[in-house]
């Protein structure tokens, strides 16, 4: 599209074309109204895209983003998204440091999976695994119907849920009263509370519940709280909705940087080199609540603004193999150990340690990790080649790396570290270092590539890295809350009529789910419901 052919209004503008956005952008022009989305970069997707990290080879990686649990079937059916998401066999493998063995627990073959639980000593847990996610998978099968409703108060949840003993475990007191309730074997315990903190810098026990929180959006998408895998990387995912959006009549201008929102509808923004404006009757913000401040000029004299700016706590690793590495676990295959979640230096007390180090300044040693090989699943994010080689991808998500130890001064050295402590932590785990099953690019580097939190914050504009927006929040509000306004009932308001959030900074926004697009687009259209007939 020229720039001349950019509209100066719309019925709704929408800053930020990522998933969040092309999803409200999708309702938003199918239900008749003119929608102009701008985003930054010279494409849309946001985190949930894929890329050929490797030069000279032909593999499209899921580069952030990279699972699928919360996206409601509800979006997919409304807008008709072609899309397939597979379901992985095995759930997890977590090997027990120092040692030769390890958990795996195969959904596929309940007895393995005992048999694994005795062979840790902990023959028990197997049972205590089972109540805990009893319990969890009740919250999980009433709360997620209603993500795509308005919000409940904390009283019509509980009610709703009707387990008192489960909503108190996971919603009132810390997780760790949860989980050590149910199990005592600290291998086990690390694996059930990894859900809690992936992208959360928070311990088992911390007061602020924001490990709970965390934990509920992990166990509840679909009811089942199964992560599952997007067929062509996560970039299927963005590319579909972009499709949905553009086909509705959606106008999608891509370098178009906004530089200012205002109250009045009037959003400023760069394109082409000349500075632009449009003016809208909404405008939905898919960035940080942190950045719509900065827009709206609601900073301070020294940057302060509304929301503090969020700290993202993860490094991400993408790794390109020439075969799957052996384990020192010879009872499990490699295919069965890395084809669901290989969680490394997970352990219950070696979390809290590395919480006690980060704290202090210093990278955890050794670095929690849990990793996932999206080829194993899905080869075709592979080229024929690469498939017939026997080439894997590996994904890293290493934990309890707060933003507050990366500056622009040191970004460099620390993502150099990083990565050595990430290959440190994954051999010590593997009968092989990893770097020998490594392939090379046509530069003749190694298939490697490591994203700190500034990298994450220069490359997509997430505050501090951080890959939710910002705190995560319950998915219902206190009893006696506004919920007077559309805004306010469907979890996406601003102090500003006109504006609306419609990212993973909405209340029951966070992870690849399309909820902070939808929930904006139907406060809108109900908005919209409510306006008087023009005369």
């Amino acid at each position: 599209m020229s720039t001349a052919a950019v509209p100066d209004s719309a019925d709704i503008v929408i800053v930020g074309g990522g998933h969040n956005g092309l999803v409200a952008a999708a309702y938003l022009a199918k239900a008749g109204l003119e929608v102009l989305l701008l985003e930054r970069l010279d494409h849309t997707g946001g985190a949930a895209v894929s890329a050929q990290a490797f030069a000279g080879h032909d593999a499209r990686l899921s580069r952030y983003s990279y699972l699928v649990s919360l996206l409601p079937q509800r979006i997919i059916d409304d807008l008709g998204l072609d899309l397939i998401l597979l379901r992985r066999r095995y759930s997890s493998y977590t090997p027990l440091p120092g040692t030769s063995t390890g958990l795996l627990i195969d959904t596929g073959d309940s007895e393995a999976t005992a048999a694994s639980f005795a062979a840790i000593g902990a023959e028990p847990d197997a049972q205590g695994l089972a109540r805990f996610q009893g319990r969890a998978a009740r919250l999980a099968e009433t709360l997620w119907p209603s993500l795509t409703e308005p919000l409940m108060t904390r009283s019509e949840a509980r009610a709703l849920v009707g387990d008192d003993d489960a909503w108190n475990a996971f919603i009132e007191h810390p997780l760790a009263g949860a989980i050590e309730a149910d199990v005592e074997n600290d291998l086990v315990r690390g694996v059930l509370l990894t859900d809690g903190l992936i992208g959360t810098f928070a311990r088992a026990s911390g007061g602020d519940l924001s490990q709970n929180r965390c934990f509920l959006y992990h166990v509840i998408g679909g009811g089942t709280g199964d992560w599952d895998v997007p067929v062509g990387g996560m970039g299927a995912v963005s590319g579909a909705l972009w499709h949905a959006a553009t086909e509705a009549g959606a106008t999608i201008v891509t370098g178009a940087e906004v530089t200012a929102v205002d109250p009045d509808g009037t959003v400023s923004f760069t394109l082409g080199g000349s500075q632009r404006v449009a003016h809208a009757g909404q405008v939905l913000s898919n960035v940080a609540p942190w950045v719509l401040d900065r827009l709206l000029g609601e900073a301070g004299a020294e940057g302060a603004t509304v929301h503090p700016k969020p700290e993202g706590a993860q490094v991400k690793v993408n790794l390109l193999l020439s075969r799957l590495p052996k384990l020192l676990d010879d009872s499990v295959s490699p295919e069965a150990a890395f084809g669901g979640t290989f969680h490394i230096h997970e352990g219950y007390a070696e979390l809290d340690r590395a919480v006690d180090a980060a704290e202090a300044g210093a990278l955890p040693s050794p670095l929690p990790a849990e990793i996932y090989c999206h080829s194993l699943t899905d080869p075709s994010i592979l080229s024929p080649e690469l498939q017939a080689s026997g080439a894997q991808t590996l994904t890293v998500f290493g934990l309890h790396v707060p933003s507050r130890l990366i500056t622009a001064e040191n970004n460099d050295e620390m993502r150099d570290r990083l990565q050595a402590a990430v290959i440190e932590s994954l051999n010590s785990v593997l009968a092989e270092p990893i770097e020998g099953c490594l392939l090379l690019d046509s530069e003749g580097r190694p298939c490697i590539e490591t994203k700190t939190t500034l990298d994450i914050e220069r490359a997509l504009g997430m505050p501090g890295g951080n890959i939710f927006h910002g705190p995560l929040s319950w998915p219902f509000v206190d009893d006696g809350a506004a919920l007077e306004s559309p805004g306010e009932r469907w979890g996406v308001a601003t102090g500003h009529d006109r504006i609306l959030l419609c990212g993973s900074g909405a209340r029951r926004g966070g992870a690849v789910s399309g909820l902070g697009g939808h929930n904006a687009a139907m406060a809108v259209l109900e908005l919209r419901s409510q306006a008087p007939a023009s005369s």
